[in-house]
């Protein structure tokens, strides 16, 4: 029993966890076979694909258990995923949220946290006014980096953006919705007054506000310098309701993205993750079709694509929060040394989108985010040399769009 306390088997109903400690028991697994064993029951769990009490079919030898287990498992995981057994029920939010206020002596731009030499990066600079996010994204690499339910918010956040010293003669593009959503806590603490104002100062600065809210109402209230672009991460409402807990809904995010474009703040649209289930491209086309209705290009100053990449923190944060979602049933390549869809995936879903935006190719700015260099002449046709040409050709597309 040794072996089993050190895997996740606590993470289990009861039920389950007797069951394989039953099994283990008869046919003596290695540790890193009862290891597997659990997590693969875990998946299952995690999936709505059955319990392993369920697929567990006893053999003459415990490899060849192993064996059926594991193809189950692998076969789950490469056929395209279903949410038509998942309801909003299966989500329950059992933890609250507290916050916390700190005076911080200063403030850092720090490299987008997860840059990567081995893909084509925009070196996008992150400034962490806001530490934790209050959304619930399954796939959320925040959930790795900070306590999940403690919001950290900075009380000298003004005097510390006006002691960051920039170059006057460089251009710089900072996003604030790296380390927490953007818009979501609104001028909480005076967040929205400093990073007003700090873009007001500093004019050479692309200040992007990157979010899945609909809490627009700082904007619409007040002045928005011309510097600043508010950006909104969609998804198709499949993937919103069972993925993208506690955000807004597809047409509100959308709607809040229309009433800034009409105030004339520039807008854009990331698309990241695209996930990859049943009949996906077409409801994801939906969502591209309702933005070239709604927007015309010289409102809109990028779109992004990606797609789920996950590292073992947050592969190991999932499984031991064990929450109702597909997000890892999915076959899983190498990335860099990460974790994400396979190549030919990948061509498909970013391929599909980029075809579909056709009437916007020539005056929205698209890229790839975290995606490896070979894909870009794929699905663009045309790539980069390097990531400072990748930064420079999106800084100046920007700031032509501000300045227009």
């Amino acid at each position: 029993m040794e072996k089993l306390a050190q895997t996740k088997i606590d993470k289990l109903p009861k039920d389950q966890q007797d069951f394989l400690i039953s099994k283990h028991s008869e046919y003596k697994f290695s540790f890193q076979e009862i290891k597997q064993i659990v997590d693969f029951a875990i998946d299952f769990n995690m999936w709505k694909e059955g319990s392993i009490k369920e697929v567990w079919v006893d053999k003459d030898h415990k490899k060849e258990i192993f064996k059926t287990i594991k193809k189950i498992w692998d076969d789950l995981k490469t056929k395209p995923n279903s949410y038509t057994n998942f309801t909003k029920s299966d989500y329950i939010l059992d933890e609250k949220i507290s916050f916390e206020l700190n005076s911080k002596e200063y403030v850092g731009l720090g490299s987008c946290p997860v840059a990567s030499e081995g893909t084509r990066c925009c070196n996008l600079l992150t400034l962490d006014a806001v530490e934790s996010c209050g959304f619930d994204c399954s796939y959320c690499s925040i959930q790795s980096f900070y306590n999940q339910n403690k919001i950290s918010f900075d009380t000298n956040l003004i005097e510390n953006l006006k002691n960051i010293k920039l170059d006057p003669t460089q251009t710089y593009h900072i996003g604030t919705g790296q380390s927490s959503d953007s818009l979501m806590w609104g001028n909480r603490e005076g967040l929205l007054d400093a990073l007003f104002a700090f873009a007001k100062a500093n004019p050479n600065v692309i200040l992007e506000f990157k979010t899945k809210s609909d809490n627009i109402k700082y904007f619409l209230e007040h002045k928005v310098p011309k510097n600043i672009i508010v950006t909104w991460s969609l998804n198709t409402p499949t993937i919103i309701e069972h993925e993208e807990h506690l955000t807004a809904s597809l047409d509100k995010r959308i709607n809040s993205a229309r009433a800034l474009a009409d105030k004339g703040v520039l807008v854009g649209f990331h698309f990241h993750p695209i996930v990859h289930y049943e009949n996906y491209l077409d409801e994801y086309k939906a969502v591209y079709d309702k933005l070239l209705n709604t927007f015309e290009a010289n409102e809109v100053v990028l779109v992004s694509l990606g797609t789920l990449t996950f590292i073992k923190p947050v592969i190991k944060k999932l499984r031991d929060r064990g929450l109702r979602s597909k997000i890892l049933q999915m076959p899983f390549s190498d990335a860099n040394g990460k974790s994400s869809y396979p190549l030919d995936i990948k061509r498909e879903m970013f391929k599909h989108a980029y075809e579909v935006f056709k009437p916007w190719h020539n005056d929205v700015y698209f890229y790839m985010c975290m995606e490896e260099q070979s894909l870009w002449k794929e699905v663009f046709g045309y790539e980069y040399s390097s990531n400072n040409q990748m930064e420079e050709f999106m800084k100046n597309a920007y700031m032509k769009k501000i300045n227009s």
